[in-house]
């Protein structure tokens, strides 16, 4: 998806990709982030929020929750991590990384809530009543107040298969009435997924219904008496789109694909954002005029097309890749044409690390060719082998 730009934007990560995998450094299904490019990318995206007005927490999920890239962007100005789920919650925490937004996409289970409170979270987006209750009991054990975010949803809204919970807007007037005497947390957001989208039709990032119905809930809310100061307006999050943010009404964004420029504007588009990430193969076999790479980091929306495959950017070819179907293991990745056995594979595309089962190899000075791998770690951001030169 990412290949020909990542090719003539980035070159020297795929340069970088094929030295580090033919002197075995790094292994097949292994993600390289360019760390100094993911710098440059998130440094833009501050500057523009600085500018509008917008507050940034960075999400982790799509390179693999890596603290490494996580401290970074803390020690550069970023607000915090916006963690998809509570056990990134859990590597957050123990990395010693501040998180802004936990819950959302996926709620904090009982058990998890008073240590993911103690640790300060800015807000903690809620779909249900029952759950309000429980980070109420919580907090009040921990003799604190937490903030906390509705996800809400309107009438025409949509939502992706899997991520299904949320506040009607007709419900709004109940839930308040029912958590006024819930001491301990204070409803002081909203928020929805996804709120910006990118057409493939028209090339533009447009708002959607959920959109409106944040803005619509913040009215309902505020009217009841309630001060709404995070209005989080996420997906989608690049330089590009941060004015749009601020116009549409918004308060937060939560750039995740933006800080490796790997979001589908940027497929289209020079935007300001270079891609930053590669994902590295090997050869396996060969069968029946097909070649087999290995596989693991698969993401099947990935909507990947294409590979390079040789022992150099000087001698590599363009192969197309036929995609695992969504139902069956990527053991393997099949390319069209026999390769030599043992050759470098590499591919750019749509990634979401933390569902596979991938390596991580972090990366400095790439644009210089003096690569120093900062770190290797697995899907789950924990560590695997330390920095080597």
């Amino acid at each position: 998806m990412f290949l020909d730009k990542t090719i003539r934007d980035n070159k020297s990560l795929i340069q970088c990709a094929f030295t580090l995998h033919q002197e075995g450094r790094i292994s097949p299904d292994t993600y390289i982030l360019d760390l100094d490019r993911i710098r440059k990318n998130a440094q833009m995206m501050l500057e523009e929020a600085k500018e509008q007005g917008i507050r940034l927490f960075f999400m982790t999920k799509q390179f693999g929750r890596n603290p490494l890239v996580a401290k970074m962007l803390m020690d550069m100005g970023f607000d915090g991590a916006v963690v998809v789920d509570y056990r990134e919650a859990e590597i957050m925490i123990r990395n010693g990384i501040p998180i802004g937004n936990v819950g959302h996409l996926v709620q904090i289970p009982k058990q998890k809530l008073s240590r993911i409170i103690a640790s300060r979270p800015y807000t903690i987006t809620v779909y249900s009543l029952e759950k309000l209750g429980e980070i109420n009991e919580a907090a009040k054990e921990l003799g604190l107040v937490q903030e906390v975010t509705l996800r809400v949803i309107g009438e025409k809204d949509f939502l992706y298969p899997g991520q299904y919970g949320g506040f009607r807007l007709e419900e709004l007037k109940d839930v308040v009435k029912k958590t006024r005497d819930l001491l301990h947390i204070s409803i002081s957001g909203v928020t929805s997924f996804p709120c910006f989208l990118y057409s493939e039709e028209t090339k533009e990032v447009y708002r959607t219904n959920n959109l409106a119905s944040v803005i619509e809930a913040k009215r309902i809310l505020e009217d009841l008496g309630l001060k709404i100061v995070h209005v989080n307006l996420p997906s989608s999050t690049s330089t590009r789109t941060i004015r749009d943010i601020k116009d549409a009404g918004g308060t937060h964004g939560e750039p995740g694909h933006g800080l490796t420029g790997t979001t589908p504007y940027h497929k289209d588009h020079e935007g300001a954002e270079v891609p930053a990430m590669a994902y590295v193969s090997e050869i396996s076999h060969n069968l029946e005029g097909l070649s087999y790479a290995y596989g693991g980091g698969y993401y099947a929306r990935s909507k990947v097309k294409n590979a390079v495959v040789g022992t150099t950017p000087e001698n590599m070819e363009i192969t197309p890749v036929i995609a695992p179907p969504a139902d069956n293991i990527d053991y393997y990745i099949t390319l069209v044409g026999n390769r030599k056995v043992s050759d470098t594979v590499v591919m750019a595309f749509r990634s979401q690390i933390f569902v596979t089962r991938s390596h991580v190899a972090v990366v400095r000075g790439i644009s210089t060719g003096n690569y120093e791998i900062a770190g290797i770690y697995d899907a789950q951001g924990n560590a695997l082998a330390e920095g080597t030169n």
